[in-house]
């Protein structure tokens, strides 16, 4: 990707993205709140404003290197909230909740995205100012649907993987895959270098965007 379309793409990507990782991470700590643990709340991180949220690789670096080497898939993560399980009413399964409520508000989001260029393109607003919009909505639903994917893979950290290591019984195959844990960025790392997550992230995408279609009627 050259200057010109790296700077354009900035130009149209930055805000979808920035509302995509901070929402993200809104949402589990307004959800860990919701089940019984104030944390988040209590360390003011369940502001909207994008610099409590802002993690320099995750959401800066990454997002931008990305877009300069022309990557298919586009993502990134915040600063995760703080959540403690022990102030939970049921740690377990207020876990699995906590950690679906960021992929949901990405989905939420490709929603709002796909409303607002529907809007835009039947208000007849002409000139550049559209054309903006509507782009800047196209890469709000792409951010959001391919955050939400990505987060939604059975890896720990990731939500995804949060929810499998809640769901599984007591034993040594859950004690197993939570060891993995420390290792789990540098497995994502290794596993998207070597091409090995293009298959899974773009079976769970279209899933998030059938259901994205289905509730806006625009597919």
């Amino acid at each position: 990707m050259d200057s010109t379309n790296f700077f354009h793409a900035i130009s149209v990507g930055a805000i979808p993205i920035l509302f995509a990782v901070t929402l993200h991470e809104v949402a589990h700590g307004w959800m860990a709140k919701l089940c019984g643990d104030r944390t988040a709340f209590a360390l003011g991180r369940l502001s909207l404003n994008p610099l409590k949220h802002i993690d320099p690789f995750g959401t800066l670096v990454l997002p931008g290197l990305l877009l300069l080497m022309g990557s298919p898939f586009l993502f990134g993560w915040a600063k995760p909230v703080p959540v403690n399980p022990g102030r939970l009413r049921d740690p377990r399964w207020d876990m699995v909740k906590v950690a679906v409520a960021g992929p949901g508000a990405n989905v939420v989001m490709a929603v709002i995205w796909v409303v607002i260029a529907m809007v835009t393109v039947k208000l007849h607003i002409g000139g550049t100012f559209s054309l903006w919009v509507v782009e800047m909505s196209r890469w709000g639903v792409m951010a959001n649907i391919f955050l939400a994917a990505f987060n939604l893979l059975p890896l720990l950290p990731l939500d995804g993987g949060r929810v499998l290591a809640n769901s599984l019984p007591a034993g040594s195959f859950r004690t197993s895959f939570e060891k993995l844990e420390p290792y789990g960025f540098f497995i994502v790392l290794g596993l998207s270098y070597l091409g090995l997550l293009r298959v899974p992230i773009t079976a769970i995408a279209l899933v998030i965007a059938r259901i994205v279609s289905f509730v806006t009627g625009h597919g």
